[in-house]
């Protein structure tokens, strides 16, 4: 007679179905902390990243490659595009249609927004793949060497 039943008016019921209003609140309150710590989250720390040497990849056909110069001018291969006319010609573009990629070489000198702006263009022009081509020569030499230059300068 340990257990209960529906049999006597005086007995205890058992109950079969699960309280799940601890489990709710515990949901709630995970929730509210990620939904406080999510846009934490997105924000950038501020890093040194590590300056990498790596081997060239070498590619069997030919890729569209975009260059931006330090002047800021565009191109698509050899053929210099004007910065508003950047997403039309890459929209139009045979080649980066069917591959859905695309090199940018961009100069050292180049703000980082202007970068930015041409992969935003690129990628509303359909293009999802987005490579960047580094000088793997230049790397910390022709920084190092640019910083004692510029020691030697100022003695």
């Amino acid at each position: 007679m340990g257990m209960g039943s529906n049999r006597g008016s005086g007995g205890r019921v058992t109950m079969s179905e699960i309280n799940v209003t601890p489990m709710v609140d515990v949901m709630l309150v995970l929730l509210i902390i990620f939904m406080v710590t999510a846009p934490l989250i997105q924000q950038g720390v501020k890093v040194n990243l590590p300056e990498a040497k790596a081997a060239p990849v070498e590619a069997a056909e030919k890729k569209l490659v975009l260059s931006i110069d330090a002047q800021r001018r565009i191109y698509i291969g050899e053929a210099e595009v004007a910065v508003d006319e950047l997403e039309k010609k890459l929209a139009t573009n045979a080649k980066a249609q069917a591959d859905k990629e695309l090199y940018l070489h961009a100069d050292r000198d180049v703000p980082y927004g202007v970068v930015v702006d041409v992969m935003a263009a690129a990628q509303r022009a359909g293009i999802s793949n987005v490579g960047m081509i580094t000088d793997p020569t230049a790397g910390g030499r022709a920084s190092n060497k640019g910083k004692k230059d510029a020691k030697e300068a100022k003695r």
